[in-house]
This record gives C-alpha cells, structure tokens and sequence, in this order.
C-alpha cells in the first residue's frame, strides 16, 4: 500500500536519510534512505548450486525483515514451545533477538527478549509473533515485538533497556507488524490498533518516553515515516481513516487527510515535496499529497494527484529517479511518475502468476521481487518493462522483504537465511 501526493512547493526541504549508514550497511527495512534502494549493486541471477554464499536455518517462526551493520545481520523470530500444538491455537512462545556473522551465516549471539503465551491468534498464513522488523543505529539494535515489548540491546546483545505498551487487539486477530523509525535520537512506534490507539517517541538511549499523541485509529499495519517540510520534521502516518503529519519535536498535528480504503499496511513515501500514502484492499487508494499545508486537508487541491489501479495491498513501494513502483500482491507490477501520477506503465504481469507479501527492493537499475513460491523475479527499473532474470530457490517461501548490503542480497525464507553474492 502506498499514498503519495505530486506537489510543487518552493521552499521545501526533504530529508529522506534514516540513519548514517555506510554504503555496505542496511539498517532499516526499506534500506538507509527508506525508499527500498540500496546503495551500491547486487547480483543478477543464482539458484540452489550457484550463487549462494551460506544459508543459516532461524528457529521458530517469524516475517521481520533482516537488517545489517558492518559485520553483523539482525533479525527477529519468535519459536512455540510445542511446534504441533501452535498449529492449533495459542501455546508458549520465546520471543527471540538474534544476530548472524554476515560473512558465515553463524549465530554470534542471541537474547530471549520475553517467554510468553499470545493473547491473540495472528494470520495462519501471513502472520506471525515476530513480523515487526528490528532497527540499528550501529550502536543500538532495537527489537519490537508488539504487544510483547521493545527491547534494545548493544550491538554484542547486552540487554538496555525494555519498555511494555500493553496488548493490542487486531482486527480479525490477522497479527502485529507495525515497523519502529530512528530519527536523530529519538526512535518512534505506532500503535494503532481495536482499542486506545496512539504515537509515541522514546529516547533512544534510555526508552524515556517525550511525548505520546493519541490517535483517531484503528487496526493499522502501516508505520511512522519521517520527513522535512520546511525546515521542520514532520512524522507521517497513514491510515484507512486518515493520513496524518505530526511534529517531531512534540507530536502535535500539522495536518491531515482521509481518503484511503481498509486495512493499511505500505510505507509512506516523501519526494520533492510530495508524501505517498497508498492503501490495496477495500476501496484502494493512492494519494499524492502536498507538504507544507496544515489543518484538514481532505477534498482539497493538496492531492495532487490520485490513483486507484494497480496499488499495492501488502508490499511497500520503491521510490528511484522519479518512479514509483507499485507492487500487486498478485503480481502486478506498476511504474507511475512521481509528480504527475502519470503512468509508464500499469500492471504489468511478471512470467508466472505469483503472489507476494515481501516489498520490492532495488539495486542498480534492477528492482528485486521476492514471491511466496520459490522465485525472485528481477525486473528493470525505468519506464520500459524488462524482466532480467527469474532466480529460483526450490521450495522456499519469501514472505519477509529481502536485505542489500556491499553487493550482497539477504533473503529471509520460512525457516531459512540466505546469503546472495
């Protein structure tokens, strides 16, 4: 899902770097500059005899993303004390932080973050306990498990602090998997759920929390993206009922605007002072909105534009050189200008009729499509459709979206890590 708005505004500045990582690192989910672009290249094609670098088997089960910094890979899962019984209904759970040497694939360290039984199912399919990505600055490594804590370790997984929000109540108990955003020193999580929904943003060095905004919420699996406007950050979140930009420094609402369908789940999206949000399923909506507005801005010329064909339910879409490219959980790939919403192309079908839940992530001019059955297609970033490669790893699941880092693709199958080089 995604919203994003063409807008021209003079005197604006967007600031799209999440953290100071180097070329080689990739310490958010949707990569350093949270577009899904990863500095550097990545390989074109492997499969099961080629390619592969090492693969590590996770315990348990989990969809966060892996994310890496320098030498080290970080990710999260949660393992059922009684592996037959939690195909039926709700057992114990260790809720597990662990982190892998990048050139082995070993585990280096790992922390039982909490042991607890689930208040709530997740989605059978496409859910899991641990499917809220981790987050490092390089000297922090932050670890959300929803309704079972945050949890931040040092980089060797000594424990820093923890801090509990209480349950969430899902709609349709489909699970958590709302991701954490750091912004300077201050790390930022949204908890929008059936009951008090609200932002909040904690100092990243003690969990302290500065300030906590209600929010007029519902189930939402969408999470804090931050932007400059102005000279002023801004924290946007999207939702089915409304899109809103906050304050950073204190999490009053700058603006907002409804417009999108049911259940949100892709990041936002900041260019040129236009934001995307996008929602997939019920009454799907692209919105692209203009930044530097305040007040309601619903109905008003602030969308600049609007797209309803080819949006994304699930995966987030990548922004690169002026293209926004929207990924159908079906397998339909869309590339639309960013400030027109002007289509280069709509929907086009890849070459068998798969089905995703991973997001797309680029490289070099090659953008990577993780499916759910066994193959990562690799497409051609422009406006022409190209298909590259088509790179199979037999009997694998792709759920999580992949990592790059130095040259190097990291896919995060159901019990599986690979290393691609």
């Amino acid at each position: 899902m995604r919203r994003f708005i063409p807008f021209g505004l003079a005197a604006f500045i967007l600031c799209n770097a999440v953290i100071a990582a180097a070329d080689g690192d990739w310490a958010y989910w949707r990569g350093a500059a949270a577009t899904g672009m990863a500095r550097g290249d990545a390989p074109l094609t492997w499969n099961d005899t080629q390619g592969v670098r090492w693969k590590a088997t996770i315990p348990g089960r989990g969809f966060s993303s892996p994310v890496v910094w320098g030498d080290r890979i970080f990710l999260t899962t949660a393992v059922p004390a009684d592996p037959a019984a939690a195909k039926r209904g709700l057992v114990e759970h260790r809720f597990l932080v662990q982190c892998y040497d990048r050139a082995t694939g070993k585990v280096l360290w790992e922390q039982v973050a909490r042991t607890e039984t689930p208040h709530e199912l997740a989605h059978p399919t496409y859910g899991s306990f641990a499917s809220n990505a981790p987050i490092t600055d390089g000297k922090y490594v932050y670890a959300f498990f929803g309704s079972r804590g945050l949890y931040a370790y040092t980089m060797d997984g000594q424990p820093v602090w923890q801090k509990d929000f209480g349950q969430l109540r899902m709609y349709m108990t489909f699970g958590e998997g709302a991701w954490t955003w750091l912004e300077g020193d201050t790390l930022l999580v949204v908890l929008d759920h059936e009951g008090e929904s609200f932002l909040v943003a904690l100092d990243k060095s003690t969990g302290k929390e500065r300030w906590r905004t209600p929010r007029e919420g519902n189930t939402n699996w969408s999470g804090p993206y931050v932007t400059t406007v102005n000279g002023r950050k801004q924290v946007i979140v999207s939702a089915s009922r409304e899109s809103v930009g906050y304050d950073l420094e204190n999490g009053k609402r700058i603006w907002w605007a409804r417009g999108l369908g049911q259940n949100t789940i892709p990041q936002p999206i900041a260019s040129d002072g236009l934001v995307f949000v996008m929602s997939g399923f019920r009454n799907p909506n692209l919105m692209a909105i203009g930044l530097g507005r305040t007040g309601d801005l619903t109905g008003t010329n602030a969308i600049v534009w609007e797209n309803q064909r080819g949006n994304s339910y699930t995966p987030s879409p990548v922004l690169h050189d002026g293209i926004l490219y929207l990924l159908t959980d079906s397998g339909m790939l869309s590339a639309l200008d960013a400030k027109t919403g002007k289509p280069h192309y709509v929907q086009e079908r890849l070459p068998k009729p798969y089905q995703f839940k991973a997001s797309p992530v680029g490289a070099n001019g090659k953008l990577y499509l993780a499916t759910e059955s066994d193959d990562v297609v690799v497409v051609k970033m422009g406006p022409k459709f190209e298909v590259l490669a088509t790179n199979t790893l037999k009997d694998q699941t792709f759920i999580a979206t992949p990592a790059i880092a130095a040259g190097e693709i990291y896919l995060r199958a159901q019990d599986t890590l690979f290393a691609i080089r």
